[in-house]
């Protein structure tokens, strides 16, 4: 299998680059090429454009940040599904909208090309020693065909449904991360209040049943959201309300984590200059 890898950001590269060390022929194309620089070492080859990308691939992973990106990267001028041979597949790494991705796929149809949605969650770190978790959605076959790439860079791979399902559940962790954000910022905001050292706390409860991912990010980052705001905060309000554009289109109701999501972002914007607490 020829795979042909869009977007090189912090996740992306590495990504790519265990695609790569695989022996898998990869093609790359970046905006930037700066981010194709540390691949100058290793067999992978580069494309002038995402349409010739997918000329010479049979599989086209897209990782770029957002809607419109996914959007212009496939169905743009000189875009992937210009290129890309039928019978090929795309595989959209990205977090976007689920009617984003059904709506790409019809495009793709119409031209003989498979679409499937496959966000990721882990991080770099993760990416890099090949233990991210894949939620895939979409045909059976056409994700048991991108299977053994996804498992470069990803243990778990699982398959959540139709197309589709794999941005929902991707939505549904970040949402309950932002939501663990803010409970872990107030719990240890609640500990200093009681005289508790945060440093003390944050230790007794990575050991204890309240222990999350989300709390060891607010502890490396101080104790508050205030450092993650800047970065963090405007993926996070996009995954939120995306999450809510979704439930509020199914009819189905948000309940306390959503109520706690948005006290996270609340807590972020406190680091423009508002403040909660006194």
């Amino acid at each position: 299998m020829k795979v042909g890898f869009i977007g090189l950001g912090s996740q992306g590269a590495p990504m790519a680059r265990r695609i790569v060390e695989a022996g898998y022929g990869t093609t790359l194309w970046a905006r930037r090429p700066a981010t194709l620089v540390p691949f100058a070492d290793t067999a992978a080859k580069r494309a002038a454009s995402p349409a010739d990308l997918a000329a010479v691939s049979d599989l086209v992973c897209v990782c770029v940040v957002d809607d419109a990106d996914v959007e212009e990267v496939v169905t743009g001028e000189s875009g992937v599904l210009t290129g890309l041979r039928r019978g090929g597949v795309i595989a959209v790494h990205s977090t976007v909208h689920p009617d984003t991705c059904r709506r790409l796929a019809d495009r793709a149809r119409s031209r003989g090309v498979a679409l499937i949605d496959a966000p990721v969650s882990g991080g770099g770190a993760a990416a890099a020693e090949g233990r991210l978790v894949v939620m895939a959605g979409g045909e059976p076959g056409t994700v048991a065909y991108c299977r053994p790439v996804f498992a470069t860079y990803a243990d778990p791979v699982v398959h959540v449904g139709p197309l589709g399902t794999g941005q929902a559940a991707k939505l549904l962790n970040n949402v309950l991360f932002t939501a663990n954000l803010a409970t872990a910022a107030d719990t240890l905001a609640l500990g200093r209040d009681l005289a508790v050292d945060p440093d003390a706390l944050a230790r007794v409860i990575a050991h204890g049943s309240g222990r999350s991912f989300a709390l060891e990010r607010v502890t490396s980052a101080g104790g508050t959201l205030d450092r993650m705001a800047g970065h963090a905060g405007p993926l996070l309000r996009k995954d939120v309300r995306l999450m809510t554009d979704v439930a509020k289109a199914a009819g189905a109701p948000t309940g306390a984590v959503a109520t706690a999501a948005e006290a996270a972002l609340a807590l972020m914007n406190c680091a423009a200059g508002e403040s909660r607490r006194p």
